[in-house]
């Protein structure tokens, strides 16, 4: 095969193969270098944070068994997103760095970008030019520059910041590595070019496929590497004419398939489609109770019942995903709940867009299918194989997909972009001679672009704060973007910002539970408790089996004095959610204000059965009884939770007031020192531990600790009149010495 024609006109130095290499990681490490020190956001604290299959103390074996995100699979509320592989990674990550800490999972995503870009230079190199070899048997690069700059822009691509900077990328680089790998396997299988014979090797084919599997372990997008195997293989192993085939079957002229024989093409499909019908079948029989249950807000099209209506939203999105590629300026974590409205009627100058981008396609198909340079049509043909198969699971055509745009599916689609891309640069080069150096400044204009864009949308991912607000000028309709920003901002504690943002996401989305139980719960603190029974009443309205946002009811209806009816919220929270020590703990304060003294304990106490660690339940069963005089059944509950928290201050110091009163003064008085070890500013603690030492009759050490609960609490109730009463005495027993 001769040297492919456009490349030397391409405005690259001409490097070594190794130079070339660490130019690119150089550039891949660049763009996403800042990310390095982020926090876990949006989706990691599901995924990660909040994942038990991430813990050495849950079995390995489960990781086969639950979803990405932890869930079981034969669960109704699984996500049925398999990737065992990507959560083993995150297992190690956690084994490694003994925790929870965020660097080791951020280095390990840019290292595997900056790994994929390199490993892209071979995978343009023989989409291009196929696998020739020089004399030393090694595959010939006949395009060095144009995969250079291929590579190089994969690298630096802003659409690739969601899968490199957050952390659940994880999973779409490791199913583009594996998708490589498997890729490059299926490659080594031929030696056509080294040995000019047409022989295959069976072995690396079956390597490619066990590395397709690996990669749908991973991300279920992996099982499109058969699909561009395929395609390779009739184009450049068989040299298949798509065009002459096509008007032969289309006018039934006679079909020649001695040559397809002869290079047993038909055979190594077979194995890749066998191969693919296998996986499919064990996803299937993975997946257990069927496919995911996706609500209309995150894919509202889908759920239009106008076929028409569907399918020219459909193609809308993919205009949008198209955007992304040509300008990743406008980038977004969320693009669901009205991001992107839908288009209803054909005078909706958003029609437009999709007739655009087919016209784009059907002229590139055109070139690709019709063109009489044979290197051209090889190299757009694979170009839009790239582009275009990796993207046909999000494309909502085999199933409904949970997203309206996802910006982290086009981490291997981009490659085909980018691949067209350089092709149509040096293509401009080969012809626009005069205009080379404009061409040169317009090529290092982009990529300097591309750099700054990423190390700015790097820096947005490094915490949820500037993700959130970051998402505001995007998609200001959104309304989970306005109920992210409110949460982060009740989380840092400025509930009353919180609160604007919450109202917005409710009129963005009035049917959005999730923001009425929020914006309840603040409201609630404010003591705003009409508004916040209202809002929490609409909510378990409107999703009747919102457990949380029934227990939230419950907690502003016992405020309000609506006995009963807090209550009833609590046993359908219950009943919604079976396990749920909170719900208890708060069923137990209600019984507890209506003087229900045993219906208080046995709440609390199965708060305590469901979350042993739940100390509010255990100081408050110790204060209970403690308050009713039942003082040694209090010793025991103490004693009992102490051992299961033995570092709790609060218990700490309830136990130590009940030893005091059985007159136990030595134990009380070490459970008191313990305490204020732990937490030394409790004016609390000081002050009961004065009146330990007034009753036991240590004087001066009771003044001392008086004195040091009115410091740190001047207004202590009890306190001050305490103090007042062992001065008098103190000085009764002066003036009483000889």
């Amino acid at each position: 095969m001769p040297r492919v024609y456009w490349d030397h006109h391409i405005p690259l130095p001409k490097l070594a193969p190794v130079q070339a290499k660490v130019a690119v990681a150089l550039v891949a490490l660049l763009c996403f270098l800042n990310s390095y020190d982020g926090e876990f956001v949006f989706d990691d604290s599901e995924a990660i944070v909040n994942n038990k299959d991430l813990r050495p103390a849950t079995p390995l074996g489960s990781i086969w068994s639950n979803d990405f995100w932890g869930s079981n699979l034969s669960s109704n509320s699984s996500h049925k997103s398999y990737r065992p592989l990507t959560v083993l990674t995150f297992r190690l990550n956690y084994l490694l760095a003994g925790g929870l800490h965020p660097i080791g999972f951020h280095v390990l995503n840019i290292t595997l970008h900056a790994v994929i870009s390199v490993l892209m230079i071979d995978v343009f190199a023989i989409l291009i030019g196929g696998l020739d070899c020089d004399e030393k048997g090694r595959t010939f690069n006949r395009a060095p520059k144009t995969s250079l700059l291929a590579a190089i822009f994969f690298a630096a691509h802003p659409v690739h910041t969601e899968s490199v900077a957050g952390i659940v990328g994880r999973a779409d680089l490791l199913c583009a590595l594996f998708f490589q790998l498997s890729f490059l396997t299926y490659c080594r299988a031929f030696n056509k070019g080294c040995d000019r014979d047409d022989s295959f090797s069976v072995k690396w084919v079956v390597v490619s496929l066990v590395l397709c599997a690996a990669a749908m372990l991973c991300k279920e997008q992996g099982i499109t590497v058969l699909g561009v195997n395929a395609a390779f293989d009739v184009l450049l192993i068989c040299n298949v004419n798509v065009y002459e085939l096509c008007q032969r079957l289309i006018f039934r002229k006679n079909l020649d398939l001695r040559e397809m024989l002869r290079t047993r093409l038909l055979t190594r499909l077979a194995l890749l489609g066998l191969g693919g019908l296998l996986m499919l079948y064990a996803r299937w029989r993975i997946m257990g109770t069927g496919p995911p249950a996706f609500t209309e807000v995150d894919n509202p099209a889908s759920f239009e019942e106008n076929i028409f209506i569907r399918i020219v939203n459909y193609n809308y999105y993919y205009s949008l995903n198209a955007w992304l590629l040509l300008c990743p300026w406008w980038l977004c974590f969320d693009w669901s709940m009205g991001c992107v409205p839908l288009i209803m009627s054909a005078t909706d100058w958003r029609i437009v867009l999709p007739l655009l981008l087919w016209c784009i396609l059907i002229g590139l198909m055109n070139q690709a299918l019709c063109s009489p340079d044979s290197q051209r049509r090889r190299t757009l043909t694979l170009g839009l194989v790239l582009l275009l198969v990796p993207f046909l699971p999000a494309c909502n055509i085999f199933f409904r997909v949970g997203f309206v745009v996802a910006e982290r599916v086009l981490y291997l689609s981009s490659a085909g972009y980018c691949l067209l891309l350089a092709f149509s640069l040096g293509h401009c080069c080969c012809h626009w001679t005069k205009q080379r150096k404009l061409l040169c400044v317009l090529v290092l204009a982009l990529l300097c672009v591309y750099v700054v864009r990423c190390a700015l949308r790097s820096h947005q991912w490094r915490s949820e704060q500037s993700l959130f607000f970051s998402a505001l000028s995007v998609c200001p309709l959104n309304a989970k973007v306005h109920y992210n920003v409110g949460k982060n901002l009740a989380d840092r504690g400025n509930a009353t910002a919180a609160v604007k943002y919450y109202r917005e996401a409710v009129r963005l989305h009035p049917n959005y539970v999730h923001a009425m139980n929020n914006l309840g719960n603040i409201l609630k603190e404010k003591n705003e408790l009409t508004e916040a029974e209202q809002l929490l009443s609409k909510a378990v309205s409107i999703q009747p089996d919102f457990a949380a946002a029934w227990m939230n009811l419950g907690i502003v209806q016992n405020s309000l004095g609506k006995f009963e009816e807090a209550e009833q919220s609590y046993w359908n929270a219950i009943r919604f959610r079976r396990k749920y020590p909170d719900c208890y703990y708060n069923l137990g304060r209600l019984y507890a204000d209506q003087n229900r003294h045993v219906d208080a304990l046995n709440a609390w106490r199965n708060a305590t059965v469901l979350k042993p660690n739940h100390s509010l339940a255990w100081n408050n069963m110790v204060i209970l009884l403690d308050n009713t005089g039942n003082l040694g059944q209090a010793e025991l509950i103490g004693r009992e939770a102490l051992k299961l928290l033995p570092n709790d201050h609060t218990i700490m110091f309830s136990l130590a007031n009940v030893l005091g009163k059985l007159q136990k003064y030595k134990e009380s008085e070490g459970f008191f020192l313990h305490a204020l070890r732990i937490s030394p500013n409790a004016a609390s603690c000081h002050g009961n531990l004065a009146v330990l030492y007034h009753r036991w009759g240590k004087l001066e050490l009771a003044k001392r600790h008086y004195e040091l609960s009115l410091k740190l609490d001047p207004k202590a109730p009890g306190t001050r009149d305490n103090y007042n009463m062992l001065q008098r005495k103190l000085d009764q027993l002066k003036r009483s010495a000889p």
